[in-house]
Order: structure tokens, then sequence, then C-alpha cells
């Protein structure tokens, strides 16, 4: 019976999709997990710093106790790492995920508009649904190498547009939105301009916007560290904004989100300076050894990134599905982008990895390049 009372909008949702863990390919395929090269979740393949290890066991005997709903130590390293007041920061315990959701609940009203150019990070949209948005699409065109199309957000912001999603460096297409073409969006509109640099530590500096959430009363900045800080594990993300809308979002964001050992894991991340420029420097050195390996495949065509992965598309006459299934049959995890929505055509996302593992994918590539 309870099938009746289902909101509809749910109904119509398919479930989430989620990157193979090494432990599912293991069981399904008989191989050993260590063999396993996971290159399909947008991950760390270095890890975490290794300091973390040990202020974790430091925490554990106060697991008991709730966190603190904003911890002042956490709070004044991300200020220093942004440049930003503590007071235009807000923290979430689910990735940038609960940002979104935060942002969704201050502003969006049952028929009001959400503009996303596709294709794109799924959750905004899910996100948009669920609290009643209509979902106006724009586009990254695919003829243009993904740039944003600009007119088809310009065209379609109304007085009932409330959030614009601009992801830069953007999931899956890894390519960046040109600032004046942000700019421009900015100052068309009263809407909240939501800019999303879950990647941006992967990009040249010119590239990163933070500052704009000052600069400007209508922007939302997305950061997270579960990229470059490989803490993905641990979900935690934030938002730097005006102080007005960080106090909103504080009235109805779950309080107790940020566990205790979240917490101590982001602080001590944020301290080890050594492992973050090293982790950053190796992101960026995978993701151009495999771009330059990729491109040497007639069969593929790999598109420029300034993220932690690279869009690949199949021209082989193999589908995404077979393709990815090909490879997980030999031990590596990519990611088939079937899912992402406006991505017509033959894609997958293949996310940076150790140079060892960059090393063993481009050869099992080229062996199975060979024999089909």
């Amino acid at each position: 019976m309870i099938d009746d009372k289902i909101r509809d909008i749910v109904k119509s949702f398919k479930a989430y999709v989620p990157g193979k863990s090494k432990e599912e390919i293991a069981r399904n395929y008989g191989i050993n997990p260590k063999d396993i090269i996971k290159l399909g979740s947008n991950e760390n393949p270095w890890g975490c710093s290794p300091k973390i290890k040990n202020e974790i066991f430091k925490e554990i005997p106060k697991i008991y106790q709730y966190p603190e709903p904003i911890n002042p130590i956490l709070m004044e390293e991300l200020s220093k790492f942004t440049g930003v007041s503590k007071e235009n920061i807000v923290v979430g315990g689910d990735g940038a995920d609960e940002i979104i959701d935060a942002t969704m609940r201050i502003l969006v009203n049952n028929g009001d508009e959400v503009i996303i150019p596709i294709p794109t990070f799924t959750q905004y949209r899910i996100s948009a649904l669920i609290y009643g948005a209509k979902v106006k699409y724009a586009k990254f065109d695919k003829e243009k190498d993904f740039k944003l199309d600009i007119d088809s957000i310009l065209n379609n912001i109304t007085d009932k547009t409330k959030i614009i999603f601009l992801c830069t460096p953007n999931n899956p297409t890894g390519n960046i939105i040109d600032k004046k073409d942000i700019e421009k969006i900015i100052n068309s509109t009263d809407a909240l301009v939501v800019i999303d640099h879950a990647y941006i530590e992967y990009s040249k500096e010119e590239y990163d916007l933070t500052n704009w959430a000052l600069k400007y009363d209508n922007v939302l900045v997305l950061r997270t560290f579960s990229k470059v800080f490989g803490l993905a594990g641990q979900r935690i993300g934030y938002g730097i904004t005006s102080k007005k809308i960080v106090d909103y979002m504080m009235r109805v964001k779950p309080i107790f989100s940020l566990t205790r050992l979240s917490q101590i894991c982001a602080i001590t991340a944020l301290r080890d300076k050594e492992f973050f420029n090293k982790s950053k420097n190796d992101g960026i050195k995978s993701r151009e050894i495999l771009y330059e390996g990729l491109k040497k495949f007639k069969e593929l065509k790999v598109y420029p990134s300034e993220a932690n992965y690279l869009l690949v598309e199949v021209k082989n006459g193999m589908s995404s599905g077979e393709f990815c299934e090909e490879l997980l049959k030999r031990g590596v995890i990519i990611r088939d982008c079937k899912s992402f929505e406006g991505l017509d055509g033959e894609y997958v996302r293949v996310a940076i990895g150790t140079f060892e593992e960059d090393k063993r994918f481009l050869e099992i590539l080229r062996d199975l390049m060979m024999n089909i």
C-alpha cells in the first residue's frame, strides 16, 4: 500500500548507479583485488594525508559525544586555505551534495525554475526536482568540444529562475567555463549562480573563482575534500558565499552532519601542506600521462581536461557499455557515461591513477584494442 503514497517525482527517478568497487569486480570476475585498477570514481589514488590515521585514533574516545555544529578550528583552517572569512563558509557532512540540498531548501518553492547546462553532475537535477523546481536545460556544446553555450542559459532566465548551476571544471567533460561567460550570467540575473569548484585544485590558478563569492551577492562557490585531499569516504564539502546566505543555510541544514572524525580529518588534511601540494602536482601529472597515452589510439577521442579525469569518446564501433565491460574483465574500472543526461553517443570517463596504474591501464588498453 505504501507505493500509493510515494511521490510521483520519486517514482520517476532511476536509482543512482555509482562507480563499481574493487570488491564487486573481484567477486564478479574472480580477480585479485590487488590487481584491480580503479579509474572510475574521480578519487585521489594516493589516498589521504598519512597524518590523519593517528589523529583519528586520538579522537575515537570522544565519539560517544556529539560533534560541534561549527568547529572553530576547522573554520579557521578553511579560512586560511581559501582566503575568505569564516562567516562566509558553510560546511556539510555529506560532501558538496549537502550544500546543494541546503541551497534548494532556502530558495526553491514548487514551480520555481533551476537552469542546468548538460551534460553535468547529476545531483543538481535530482535535488531540484525533489524540491519541486522546474528544470530548464542549457547545454555544453558537443560540436565545440563541450564549450558552454552561454545563450542557452541567458535565453532561459525568467523571473522564476532561482538557481543556475555552473560546474567548472565540468563533470564529466573536464573543461573550464570562460570567466567572461560566467560574469555575464551573474550580471544578467538576481538568481543564485552556483559555481561548482569540486575539481578546481587540479586547474590553473587563473580559473579559480572562489573570491567571486565575496565579489557578488548572488554567487555560491562549492568546494570539497573528496578529491585532492583524498577524503571521499568522509563526505566533507563546503560552500563559500555571502554571510546572509550562510545564515539561512545554517537554519535548515542538518546540524550534526559533520562527525567528530570527519572534522579531525578535514583539519589535519588542511594542515598537511606538503601532502596537498604533492597530491595536486602528481594528480596533474597523472592526468597528462593518461591524456598523452589515450591520444595515441585512433579508436578513441580524448578531450582536454582541467580536472582529475578525462572524457573519452569510443569510436571503434563498441558501445560504451561493451567497452567498459571488456576493461572490467581485465581488471580495470572506468565510468560509463550513458547515465549523464545530454551526453549522446559512446562516452566513458577515465579518472587518474597512480603512475604505475596509468602505465598498466594503457598496456591493458593497447592489448584490448589489438584483440577486438
